[in-house]
């Protein structure tokens, strides 16, 4: 069993624009299959044309809308509660600024080696179509990738929003080959006994089953994913 806490640090990007950066930063490079984790919010600038390859990644809005252009003629907006992924493949050139405000999260999933090369494609997704389950005790469960899910991936991966209420305990079965991290976004909770809060996660991996616990109240984003078992070779906008 293997669980260790680490925190999000802030860092400049895009158009005089900050993160929170899990990763990659400095003792954390990737956690395979992901590859970067940023949580932002912000106004007025945002990210203007660059390019990718190697990787597919997810934005997925809190609050707010983010307007998306790309070079496969897609342009549209996504509001709070709603998601986008693009498939960079052999390459994309896209945009993103917020739509007066933006508060999300971008994640990167990695592509094995025998996909790099796939046509750059593009999906998106608003709030309606993203499935919303609730739990005993009242924890509300939104299902992004996964069973069910609203956005489709090239790998096998489950993230979900968990809002998880004050008082109360969410369990769930983790799959035997996943791993991954629980990140909170705000508030508090334990994790099998580890406590994070704003900004912070849990990375767990050869764990079967998961107990999260919240006195207060808490949102999380649980992130979990197979892994390729393949070198990273991630270099700014790339990973090859």
């Amino acid at each position: 069993m293997s669980i260790s806490i680490h925190s999000a640090i802030t860092v400049p990007e895009g158009d005089s624009v900050t993160v929170k950066r899990l990763m990659p930063v400095a003792g954390l490079r990737n956690f395979d299959p992901f590859v970067l984790w940023d949580h932002f919010d912000i106004s007025g600038c945002g990210f203007p044309d660059h390019p990718h390859r190697g990787f597919e990644a997810i934005t997925y809005l809190f609050d707010g809308g983010m307007n998306h252009a790309d070079n496969l003629g897609n342009v549209d907006t996504i509001h709070g509660g709603g998601a986008q992924r693009f498939t960079a493949g052999s390459g994309i050139v896209h945009s993103e600024f917020p739509d007066g405000r933006a508060h999300g999260i971008q994640l990167w999933i990695n592509l094995p080696q025998l996909l790099k090369s796939l046509p750059p494609a593009y999906q998106q997704v608003q709030s309606d179509e993203i499935p919303e389950t609730t739990e005993n005790g009242g924890g509300v469960i939104r299902t992004i990738v996964g069973e069910g899910g609203a956005i489709t991936l090239h790998s096998k991966v489950e993230y979900l929003d968990i809002s998880v209420p004050g008082d109360s305990i969410i369990e769930r079965s983790l799959t035997s080959d996943f791993r991954g991290f629980i990140y909170a976004v705000q508030g508090e909770a334990h994790i099998n006994g580890h406590q994070i809060g704003n900004g912070a996660a849990a990375f767990i991996e050869n764990e079967s089953e998961i107990e999260i616990k919240s006195e207060t109240g808490a949102r999380l984003m649980w992130c979990f994913g197979k892994p390729h078992h393949e070198p990273v070779y991630q270099h700014g906008p790339f990973v090859d």
